[in-house]
């Protein structure tokens, strides 16, 4: 293992968790240990309760080019060894209830495109290049891009570029709804981090409801997620920061949320 280059760290900012990809050389290409330090940072912002949000984003000129493909699939390729309870990097299995903003540029390829789309915002930079081709390898998205594709940007437009297998702009990202944001180069990541410190100081039981909330709905459908309310409401209303939040407004003040 002496000569895999690349990792996945992370540091505590505030309340939350940047996560940073670091393989520069090989444009961010993922080799397995990569993908097993991915989902230790994901599951370790999940059970932190001092951590509220998450910020991906990358060294270098890109986001990522995808797979190392000889790491996954070459002869002497093991795979990654997800521990069972993780969170993983597509959210497929377990995905994080805590808010995750992605922030990419250059090149964001096939998974770099899976990861972004398995968080909730991205915000792209303005020479970020998109292109999911697997099938152009005689494969297929295997991270969720054949429904969260569909489900950020409706059938038509997901279609059209996952069949084509074309490389896509950010102007064009943004258009049908992958990214939230464009910003120019170099200023992804303060940007990414701006939205997640805004997002934490809102109180984030009531913020990890509603993302457990919106799931439902995408996951099960319109009644289910009417189904959920009065859980939803009973729980919200026991919690200090409802009190807080009250309280704030009754005093024309800031809240101070704790989280409880």
């Amino acid at each position: 293992m002496q000569d895999i280059q690349g990792k996945v760290r992370h540091e505590v900012q505030g309340r939350v968790l940047k996560i940073t990809i670091d393989n520069p050389a090989k444009k961010n290409a993922f080799h397995p240990q990569m993908m097993e330090e991915l989902s230790d940072a994901l599951t370790l912002l999940e059970q932190s309760p001092d951590l509220w949000a998450g910020v991906i984003c990358a060294e270098g000129e890109d986001f990522t080019a995808g797979l190392d493909m000889p790491k996954f699939f070459g002869p002497n390729s093991t795979p990654p060894e997800i521990p069972e309870g993780n969170v993983d990097a597509f959210g497929l299995q377990r995905q994080c209830s805590k808010p995750i903003v992605t922030a990419v540029k250059g090149i964001c390829f096939t998974i770099g495109i899976e990861m972004m789309l398995a968080g909730d915002i991205a915000v792209a930079a303005d020479d970020t290049r998109f292109c999911q081709l697997e099938s152009k390898r005689g494969i297929a998205p295997f991270g969720g891009a054949h429904f969260r594709y569909i489900s950020r940007a409706g059938w038509g437009n997901a279609m059209y570029h996952l069949m084509l297998c074309d490389e896509f702009s950010a102007e064009e990202a943004h258009r049908i709804g992958l990214v939230q944001e464009v910003v120019a180069k170099g200023h992804e990541t303060a940007r990414a981090m701006e939205i997640a410190e805004t997002i934490c100081r809102n109180a984030p039981l009531g913020i990890q409801a509603m993302k457990v909330a919106g799931r439902k709905f995408i996951e099960h459908g319109e009644q289910a997620a009417i189904a959920c309310i009065p859980e939803l409401r009973d729980r919200m209303l026991a919690t200090e920061d409802m009190r807080e939040g009250i309280a704030s407004f009754v005093e024309r003040r800031e809240a101070v949320f704790k989280g409880r």
